[in-house]
């Protein structure tokens, strides 16, 4: 035989071996195998998270999903993103999608809480654990609601307005979405906050799907009904640029005081220039990282306790009690600006303090 047949040979014989070794590799059973145990260090697999969000519109909500992801994936899940911008239609077809594509955890943002209801409790139906993000879902019965103190967040925005205006006033209260459950939570708590003072809703409205826009129609038809306010609640910092944009249409901006939540940067950057009162502060941060940690231990990942000893209360949806993860919010003004904004890494000084001198 000669050395060139030899060493067709030994090629022919390496290309064998090496195809059995692969298949070798490849072969996976369900089961457990005689005399065979996966080795100990065989990774779990990861645990997959869909996060269904409302819309990027609201400032504040990429900086949530940032902070999500980055939190998922250091505990190993996986984390897949759907964004509906707005359209409950389409957050319904997300979430299905979700379900199709056997998430372990459907976070949601709900655009319209009753809406989603039945999309929800298909996605409980098959095995899927569901956390409300920032807004409840009711009588979905679902596994965790993490959110702040919204009722909180209203007393706050109600005690700047009495601070802001000791002498009493009249007020335009221009809310959120109605579908929102977190809107009447809001409303109660600076309902409850104005009540005794000499502080007076002459005026409200409701901005349906959160259109900042629609905060802009409103205030000016608060203007037109009533020759003049003396003090805006508004439902987020969005509403409350449109609001005084309205405002400075009729010569008030900075005479009006404003408050609203998100601590935006734009918001931060009002208030610095005076032509808003003040903002809440939910340190997003701490939500959208606590959110992630507790998803992950739903979904029985690197982390598997229940979550139960962290959400340490509970929430009437209507029809269950869901364990209830909150977080206290912070009123910000000019005073307090710094410690609670600056020296927290939220916004940076420069940005705050751009258009003041």
């Amino acid at each position: 035989m000669t050395g060139r047949a030899n060493l067709k040979i030994c090629c022919l014989l390496l290309f064998v071996f090496a195809v059995c070794f692969c298949l070798s590799g490849c072969v996976r059973t369900d089961g457990p195998s005689a005399g065979i145990s996966p080795a100990a260090d065989e990774p779990e697999s990861a645990v997959r998270i869909g996060f269904a969000f409302d819309s990027f519109v609201i400032e504040r909500w990429t900086r949530d999903r940032d902070v999500f992801v980055s939190t998922a994936e250091e505990l190993g899940a996986e984390v897949n993103i759907q964004n509906a911008n707005g359209d409950v239609e389409k957050q319904i077809s997300q979430i299905e999608y979700l379900i199709q594509k056997k998430m372990d955890v459907i976070v949601i943002i709900a655009i319209d809480g009753e809406a989603l209801l039945d999309v929800t409790r298909k996605a409980k139906e098959a095995g899927i654990r569901i956390v409300c993000y920032d807004r409840l879902i009711r009588n979905a019965g679902c596994d965790l609601y993490i959110s702040f103190d919204n009722e909180m967040v209203g007393r706050l925005m109600g005690e700047a307005l009495v601070r802001a205006l000791p002498e009493g006033g009249d007020l335009f209260a221009i809310y959120g979405s109605q579908s929102d459950n977190n809107v009447s939570q809001v409303k109660q708590g600076f309902e409850e906050a104005i009540r005794g003072s000499r502080l007076h809703v002459i005026y409200f409205g409701y901005c349906t799907n959160w259109l900042a826009e629609l905060a802009f129609d409103e205030v000016s038809e608060g203007l037109e009904q009533y020759d003049h306010v003396d003090g805006i609640m508004c439902g987020n910092d969005d509403l409350a640029s449109q609001a005084i944009r309205a405002l400075s249409e009729h010569m008030l901006a900075g005479k009006v005081a404003v408050v609203a939540q998100d601590a935006d940067l734009s918001a931060c950057q009002r208030i610095m220039e005076g032509t808003q009162e003040m903002t809440v502060y939910k340190p997003v941060d701490e939500l959208a990282r606590q959110a992630a940690i507790l998803s992950v231990k739903l979904g029985g990942g690197t982390v598997s306790e229940s979550v139960d000893a962290e959400a340490a209360e509970t929430i009437d949806d209507g029809t269950s009690d869901v364990p209830y993860y909150r977080i206290e919010p912070v009123a910000v003004t000019k005073e307090n600006m710094d410690r609670e904004i600056i020296e927290s890494g939220f916004h940076r000084r420069e940005d705050v303090y751009l258009n003041v001198s």
